[in-house]
């Protein structure tokens, strides 16, 4: 499955970005997908994600109310809405099936200005 993120930016503080993750596969409508972020020096962490038929989602504490993911399985489509964005959400975003992990995309940047 070939993953591909799109939808970063620079934004400022407070403000929304929509991510989208398009995939090739024909086998993404039966995977759980998630997105994870790495900031710079830090290590990889999941953020968000949701099952096959995304019926139930999950969210890191720290995103909590903030983002929601969401999927399209007519589209193989995955997104990640951020709304009331903070500098500490700056990172490379990005998405992949859960829980076994298959190759990582290239990822999208997000940068949150204070």
């Amino acid at each position: 499955v070939q993953l591909v993120e799109s939808g970063g930016g620079l934004v400022q503080a407070g403000g929304s970005l929509r991510l989208s993750c398009a995939t090739s596969g024909s086998t993404f409508r039966i995977n759980g997908m998630g997105w994870f972020r790495q900031a710079p020096g830090k290590q990889r962490e999941l953020v968000a994600r949701i099952t096959s038929g995304g019926g139930s989602t999950n969210y890191a504490e720290s995103v909590k109310g903030r983002f929601t993911i969401s999927r399209d399985n007519a589209k193989n489509t995955m997104y990640l809405q951020m709304n009331s964005l903070k500098p500490e959400d700056t990172a490379v975003y990005y998405c992949n099936t859960v829980p076994k992990w298959g190759v990582w995309g290239q990822g999208t940047l997000v940068t949150v200005s204070s």
